[in-house]
């Protein structure tokens, strides 16, 4: 046990992500089997911890809006949630950081909460239903998409056929196949990954500068406002905290030429010595 704690402790922030969801199958699988004994429906984590479509419901439990993202409908509900979040959560922390990493899965996750609750409340369609909400998709879908609209030409290699796909292409497909599917037997589902992928793309298309931090400037997102970048003043003698910072300046400008490349041309394009850069300043976050 102790040994897990270390590991968990040492684990990066998608790392945690992950094992926390694992964590919470495992604990649903077991509580399912032994409510399944009394012959109740719905174990104990569904009832308070997943999001209902009942606005009465939720009222009496504001926790599930964020809650939910963590519990899952079955084993290739989670392993196909997983399987993304770690591919997408890796790409989206070469140019992120851990903590932005949390703060885009938390706000897609209350964002497809919102779009679930007003589409099961609005539309004919879902009228006289009782649904709950389960899963990590729409965190995902923020990270996904809030990455696509950071480097939207870069280029992932499909495995077995050896296809190169521009990153906006396949996340492209993925919101088609989400609008025509509105109206399915998982159209709640379906509203809370758009949800969470408006998040997404809204933040990072929006955001003046991407170091700002997420909880403490949601009110700017429809307002760039360029006086939130970074000032650096010059000196003769500067002192060591004016030299760290221009330090930091010239790295943030560096970054900045590089990622304009990989926009323009792909991560493939960047020289040996851009790429260890690169990696190098990503640990450092």
């Amino acid at each position: 046990m102790e040994n897990l704690k270390q590991h968990f402790s040492r684990a990066s922030m998608l790392e945690k992500i992950i094992y926390i969801n694992i964590a919470v199958f495992v604990l649903e699988l077991l509580i399912s089997s032994f409510t399944g004994l009394y012959r109740s429906q719905l174990n104990f984590i569904d009832q308070w911890f997943a999001l209902s479509s009942s606005l009465d419901a939720y009222i009496t439990k504001p926790w599930s809006i964020v809650s939910y993202g963590f519990l899952h409908a079955g084993f290739f509900h989670i392993l196909f949630n997983c399987f993304a979040l770690y591919i997408f959560g890796r790409l989206f922390t070469e140019y992120f950081t851990q903590k932005q990493l949390l703060n885009f899965y938390l706000l897609g996750t209350i964002f497809g909460g919102l779009f679930f609750l007003i589409a099961t409340n609005t539309f004919p369609f879902f009228l006289g239903k009782s649904l709950i909400l389960v899963g990590a998709s729409a965190g995902v879908y923020s990270i996904m998409v809030g990455i696509a609209t950071y480097i939207p030409n870069y280029e992932l290699r499909i495995p077995l056929v050896n296809l190169y796909i521009k990153l906006w292409q396949l996340v492209a497909f993925f919101i088609v196949m989400n609008l025509i599917s509105l109206s399915g037997s998982n159209g709640g589902g379906h509203f809370a990954h758009l949800g969470g992928a408006l998040f997404g793309f809204l933040y990072v298309s929006r955001a003046s500068n991407k170091e700002l931090n997420l909880f403490e400037n949601i009110s700017k997102w429809f307002k760039r406002d360029k006086s939130n970048l970074k000032t650096v003043y010059k000196s003769d003698n500067p002192t060591p905290r004016r030299k760290d910072t221009l330090r930091k300046s010239d790295n943030q400008k560096k970054i900045d030429e590089i990622l304009d490349k990989i926009g323009k041309s792909g991560y493939d394009a960047l020289t040996k010595e851009e790429k260890e850069f690169l990696f190098k300043q990503g640990n450092q976050k």
